[in-house]
């Protein structure tokens, strides 16, 4: 397992990363950040925690949704929305949620 930084609406993160997993670890922190900054630049939440969940429900929602008892398809870099992003980015908000939990700052 390698570790990555990735930079979140200003902050840093070290993430674990399966070896050959970098790029696709980019892309998804890229579509959390870019979610997450869009909601706090609408103006109507600040604090962090919220900003969050909101970005990870929104994240989640937009992503297909694999028919009951399916295997889920493994996407490649670049493909794509797969049913299985929207569970490793569930994963990967709910780490930032506990990140964030020690920070305690609003922006």
């Amino acid at each position: 397992m390698k570790q990555l930084e990735v930079q979140i609406m200003g902050q840093s993160y070290l993430l674990g990363c399966p070896v050959g997993g970098e790029t696709r670890l980019l892309n998804v922190a890229g579509r959390v950040d870019e979610a997450m900054c869009k909601i706090r630049e609408a103006g109507k939440v600040r604090a962090r925690d919220r900003i969050a969940v909101l970005a990870a429900l929104n994240l989640a929602f937009d992503a297909p949704e694999a028919p009951a008892g399916s295997a889920t398809p493994r996407a490649e870099p670049g493909a794509p929305w797969q049913a299985d992003d929207a569970i490793k980015i569930s994963q990967l908000i709910k780490r930032l949620d506990d990140a964030l939990a020690s920070d305690n700052q609003l922006l």
